[in-house]
């Protein structure tokens, strides 16, 4: 799981993420166009991102296509977000009032 924290860490990866997302099996032709930056930077991201088995690539004759894989991410969600979606919003508000009530500027 550290592998998807680092992968999704850079802004880059996540734009490629994202336009994976939007449409599958792209080139790295394709995901590099109106980047600030060459293919084989690019490249390097997408075996980042391959690494973290975010992306998964499959051959198309001279071309290699890649795709969204999301079962990394849907793991984490479960992991580490899904815990959070059963706190009491009730919980969080009376934290927040009672932070502002203790608060050294609050007690003039």
């Amino acid at each position: 799981m550290t592998d998807t924290f680092v992968a999704l860490s850079d802004p880059t990866r996540r734009l490629l993420l994202d336009r994976l997302s939007e449409e599958g099996g792209l080139t790295l032709s394709d995901l590099s166009e109106d980047l600030p930056m060459t293919r084989q930077a690019v490249a390097k991201h997408l075996a980042v991102l391959e690494a973290a088995e975010l992306v998964a690539s499959e051959r198309d004759g001279r071309c290699k296509r890649h795709y969204l894989n999301p079962v990394p991410l849907a793991k984490m969600a479960r992991r580490w977000l899904g815990r959070f979606e059963d706190v009491p919003m009730g919980a969080i508000a009376g934290f927040r009032s009672q932070r502002a009530v203790t608060s050294p500027a609050h007690r003039i």
